[in-house]
């Protein structure tokens, strides 16, 4: 008897090659209207600026996001995307109100944040809007750009859009890590209050997260941002600049190889294969499904043949080969069993066929422990 597939993935659309190029041409554009051309080839400020209270070259990267976003404002914060999303949160919310959110898994960090702020959650899918029993009026709407579950199908506009016209006054949130520098628009694009993310996702230095949206909200967290050390660093907000050049063009690469991946193993280039995906769990991967439970005994010979056994940011600067791993942490409480039949395949910087010969030649040591 031959198994169906566990479920089908609705991934989201990505840029291709040349609208890549266009984005990071367009975020160029922007530097060279905010830094004078010597500014860009040193590295930053120190300390807090006397009328700016952070650095002056974190303010002009700053400006430079929350234009190339057709945003208000932009602000930079520590803590990568996981601070981004709580500062925005309390930015809007209070102990106590209640929060829309969508009826899957929560990110792990993500649900920590609500529940330090004690925050009344509100499930609804936003896969099937037009059918669902809707509060009257939520405080807040949290919206998560990439996937929380494999079978999520909603476009990010399509939701925003409803919720504008139902709740023109609630504020909307998007948490809008894996989906920069990928997708045409982000959150605030949109028509969102505020899009947060984590930089290091985009090639940028450790622990910095943006926040991009409406002037007031940012303000707000802004004048509570006071001390010396939580302010993000001049060198720090070149860094940001740099990799956020570098990451549109790689990302388009990665889809690319990802797409041709998903091609060539569900035409049985690689035995044992029930079915490959592609997912944005969370970021835009490849799932791969086996004929039969080996998933975690697959994953304990890819290191050795040359896989990351582990992500460092998940996109990172850092990550080069490409990652075998267990699937997402929202994918796995959406679904335990996942966990003995399907991995999650980043490829990174490498190409197909790297990835086809390091899966093949550890799905052939599964087969050959087996025998």
């Amino acid at each position: 008897m031959i198994s169906m597939p566990k479920f089908k993935t609705y991934p989201l659309e990505s840029i291709g090659y040349e609208e890549a190029l266009q984005k990071q041409f367009s975020l160029v554009d922007e530097i060279t209207r905010q830094f004078k051309g010597s500014e860009i080839l040193m590295r930053g400020d120190l300390g807090v600026v006397r009328g700016l209270n952070r650095p002056r070259y974190t303010e002009k990267v700053e400006k430079v996001l929350a234009a190339y976003f057709h945003a208000e404002s932009a602000m930079l914060v520590r803590g990568a995307g996981t601070a981004a999303i709580r500062m925005a949160l309390h930015s809007y919310l209070k102990t106590g109100q209640t929060l829309l959110i969508h009826d899957a898994p929560v990110y792990p960090t993500t649900q920590t944040s609500i529940d330090m702020m004690g925050l009344k959650t509100i499930r609804v899918d936003f896969n099937d809007l037009s059918n669902q029993d809707l509060p009257e009026k939520p405080d807040g709407i949290l919206v998560q750009y990439t996937r929380q579950k494999p079978d999520d199908s909603y476009d990010m506009g399509e939701v925003l859009a409803f919720f504008k016209e139902r709740y023109p006054s609630v504020p909307i949130i998007t948490d809008d890590n894996y989906a920069v520098m990928k997708v045409r628009k982000i959150g605030v694009e949109l028509g969102a209050n505020l899009s947060c993310f984590s930089t290091f996702k985009l090639l940028g230095p450790e622990g910095i997260g943006c926040i991009v949206g409406t002037k007031s909200a940012i303000e707000k967290l802004r004048s509570e941002n006071y001390s010396g050390g939580s302010q993000v660093q001049g060198h720090e907000a070149i860094d940001v600049l740099r990799g956020l050049t570098y990451a549109p063009v790689e990302l388009a690469i990665q889809a690319k190889v990802v797409t041709e991946l998903v091609n060539r193993l569900n035409a049985d280039e690689v035995p044992g294969i029930l079915k490959a995906y592609v997912a944005n769990a969370q970021s835009k991967v490849l799932l791969v499904e086996f004929d039969k439970p080996i998933a975690e005994d697959v994953l304990k010979y890819t290191e050795e043949f040359g896989a990351a056994p582990n992500p460092v940011g998940a996109e990172s600067k850092y990550e080069i080969v490409p990652m075998f791993y267990r699937v997402s942490g929202t994918f796995k409480r959406f679904d335990p069993t996942l966990l003995t039949t399907t991995i999650r395949i980043n490829p990174y910087r490498c190409g197909a066929d790297t990835v086809i010969r390091i899966l093949k030649l550890s799905v052939e040591k599964v087969m050959e422990s087996c025998s």
